[in-house]
């Protein structure tokens, strides 16, 4: 039983990084998925799979890992660099590409 340990990226649907601040533990696929031959569902008897775990610091997931005897593997997180730009910056006198319409 093996888990991997993250913090998620911001979503592409929304603006904001709500979610984004905890550590999440979520469990690996231990047996593959299926196809139903009546139905055509994919599906699986793991369930582990739908397990979700949250923490406030990464030390608290690593911690739970331990106590409960879960093979984990910690994947740090891609900070992104940003460049904040304002709607002003497009009419400065000393602007790096020419402004014309």
């Amino acid at each position: 039983m093996a888990a991997k340990i993250f913090r998620p990226a911001k979503s592409a649907m929304q603006s904001g990084k709500a979610k984004t601040h905890l550590w999440v533990l979520e469990f690996d696929q231990e047996e593959s998925r299926r196809i139903d031959p009546i139905l055509g569902y994919t599906s699986s008897r793991d369930m582990k799979q739908q397990v979700r775990l949250t923490f406030e610091t990464q030390e608290q997931a690593e911690a739970y890992a331990k106590r409960e005897g879960v093979e984990y593997r910690v994947v740090p997180p891609k900070e992104v660099a940003r460049q904040v730009v304002s709607y002003t910056d497009n009419f400065r006198f000393n602007r790096i590409q020419p402004w014309t319409h």
